[in-house]
């Protein structure tokens, strides 16, 4: 950076960065010998894809985690709201700032902004430096070997491996040099992120902690409780075996070479736990997969990844839609996965597919209506992971699972949930039904029904839809596509 000499300061701009540990930006800054401004931008310029509202209360304590941390090392955060574009060049106008530098982000927007941006201030004679601190791999240096880019997981992820071993997580400075002169920020109770009319977020404060030591002690705890049963667990929705670092990731407050190391320092001390370890490391590639699919493929969150299904016959229906966001479908492993949404503002991965392919094709809605739902409502809303995902759900994405793979909700939820304790967690109108019918309770007979206090049609739904005859009707659908495509292929 420039002439460490200086008293001029170096402004530290946080955003999908919200920690101090290896946070190649912040030391860099400290590393500078200037005063150090760190800041924090609430961008509300960007018209396309703003935060959801579980978004927003995830931001609102993650940002007061990192004020309080910042300021155990003698720094305030300021907090600015508006056009980052603005806001950095006034900064730096207003403070006589030499330098700026912050860690990349890769939404299309993101990237755009943040180029102009960096133009902008190099061409007033400001230095700016730009640092990885999202992914393991930057999405250009992944490469197939003709020099194209990626759109089939498992190539990806042998290339990434092929790669040099991620560096080892850089620790957090002791104290940086505070900026003497005064800079005026915002009150983040101010920006009103946290829900009030109604507070709806109870459940959100019961299940999480964000910040950089809420994340840290997440980590711990899947490394002590979960990873050895890890492989062979992970799809279970009734056991406590995934990790939960989803949310803390996309906020930055952990980096994903923590947990790189981290797991594999866990498999290294226990030979057995290398296979799960191995496993849980291929989640965290094909969170690396979406993003290099989103940087390559801007338009993955708009448009179908495949063309083709341009011209799918999706449904448009508002009551279908709106009877799986509230978790009213009548089919119990996608109405208890609904109703953990709403409540924590997570879903467990194997029901998140569940649920997906449910509403796309039993319903046949748009996957672009799952994917803002998602959105909305998860406290790990991800552009990259929910795009990626919704698209492979439904077929028309990159390595997408095949349309015509149909997921049945009452044989996933009699493999992934055998007892029924998920679901009876989640739709305790349900709790006292053997667990012979705890996922098709249509078929219970009504001594049995009576006997569990259910009264179904009022206090659970019949189901919305027959599962043979949406099943057939999909599959219609996509033959249709097919063979609408052949046509137009002859023609041509």
């Amino acid at each position: 950076m420039a002439d460490s000499a200086s008293s001029s300061p170096v402004i530290l701009w946080f955003r999908q960065d919200l920690r101090l540990n290896d946070n190649a930006a912040l030391i860099a800054a400290a590393a500078s010998g200037r005063p150090v401004i760190a800041l924090y931008i609430l961008d509300t310029a960007q018209a396309a894809w703003q935060p959801g509202g579980a978004s927003l209360w995830w931001l609102h304590h993650s940002l007061s985690a990192l004020a309080a941390d910042l300021h155990r090392r003698g720094l305030d955060l300021v907090l600015r709201r508006g056009d980052p574009a603005a806001i950095l060049p006034a900064l730096v106008r207003e403070t006589g700032a030499a330098a700026v530098c912050w860690n990349r982000c890769y939404e299309p927007a993101a990237v755009a902004r943040d180029s102009t941006l960096k133009a902008a201030l190099k061409d007033a004679g400001i230095a700016v430096e730009t640092f990885n601190a999202s992914l393991l791999f930057e999405p250009w240096k992944v490469k197939t070997q003709s020099g194209g880019w990626f759109k089939v997981y498992s190539p990806f992820w042998r290339a990434c491996r092929a790669l040099p071993a991620p560096a080892a997580p850089l620790r957090a400075p002791h104290s940086l040099s505070r900026y003497a002169g005064a800079v005026a920020g915002e009150r983040l109770d101010d920006w009103q992120l946290r829900p009030t009319r109604p507070d709806w977020a109870g459940g959100l404060r019961a299940t999480w902690q964000p910040g950089e030591a809420g994340a840290a002690e997440r980590l711990q705890d899947f490394l002590d409780r979960a990873l050895q049963g890890y492989a062979d667990g992970r799809d279970r929705p009734d056991r406590a075996l995934t990790s939960r670092l989803s949310p803390h990731l996309h906020f930055g407050e952990i980096g994903p070479r923590q947990v790189w190391q981290a797991v594999q320092m866990a498999a290294g001390q226990n030979g057995a736990a290398a296979r799960n370890a191995e496993k849980y490391l291929s989640e965290i590639g094909w969170r690396e997969f979406s993003h290099h699919l989103l940087f390559h493929f801007p338009d993955l969150p708009e448009r179908n990844f495949r063309a083709d299904f341009d011209a799918f016959p999706w449904q448009d229906d508002a009551e279908l839609l709106r009877r799986w966001q509230k978790g009213r479908t009548g089919y119990p492993i996608v109405d208890a996965g609904m109703r953990e949404l709403w409540q924590t503002g997570w879903m467990h991965n194997r029901v998140r597919m569940i649920a997906a392919s449910f509403l796309v094709k039993h319903l046949r809605q748009h996957w672009r209506h799952g994917q803002a739902w998602f959105w909305d409502t998860l406290v790990d809303a991800d552009l990259a992971n929910n795009a990626a995902s919704w698209q492979w759900v439904a077929g028309s994405g990159a390595d997408a699972a095949p349309y015509f793979r149909i997921f049945n909700p009452i044989l996933q939820g009699e493999k992934f949930d055998p007892d029924g304790s998920y679901v009876r967690r989640w739709l305790p109108e349900l709790a006292h039904l053997p667990d012979r019918y705890i996922h098709k309770p249509w078929l219970a007979p009504a001594a049995v029904l009576r006997e569990a206090g259910l009264r179904l049609g009022q206090d659970y739904p019949q189901p919305l839809v027959d599962h043979d005859i949406a099943r057939k009707a999909a599959l219609a659908a996509f033959a249709q596509l097919r063979n609408d495509d052949a046509r137009t292929a002859g023609a041509a």
